[in-house]
């Protein structure tokens, strides 16, 4: 398989993935049941993320061992911080009686599937030489 096309298949594989999770929390806010969009306040997460990742990749290029060390680890403090604040604001909305449990449930469904589509775009198109793994 060419690189294009394997690049090509990843985009399309990411998208649909992508789409899973944003339907999820779509369901979480419009079921009639639910009729609520406090939990579409995690797309916010979801565009806050890859900030701090992207921001300490474009510096690690310029600086030395050590500061681009500690700045790889402070954006990934920032990116956690930012992920479990996704995870926490359903649970939240849900125990203060804001949401239902199902709506709840769809959010952090969501949430799960909208994470790990955005790490696996990070693991495939961080990599250095022809499509070939590099692991983080």
């Amino acid at each position: 398989m060419s690189t294009v096309s394997a690049i090509t298949t990843a985009l399309i594989g990411l998208a649909f993935f992508g789409a899973i999770g944003m339907t999820f929390v779509v369901l979480a806010c419009a079921l009639p049941q639910f009729n609520l969009w406090w939990p579409f306040f995690v797309v916010m997460f979801y565009i806050l993320a890859p900030i701090p990742w992207c921001i300490s990749r474009r510096y690690m290029e310029e600086m030395s061992d050590s500061a681009s060390s500690a700045c790889q680890e402070l954006s990934i403090f920032l990116t956690t911080g930012i992920v479990v604040s996704a995870f926490g604001l359903p649970i939240v909305l849900a125990r203060a009686g804001v949401i239902q449990g199902a709506a709840c449930g769809l959010t952090v469904a969501g949430n799960v599937v909208v994470f790990i589509t955005i790490l696996a775009y990070f693991i495939v198109f961080s990599r250095e030489d022809d499509f070939a793994f590099s692991g983080f």
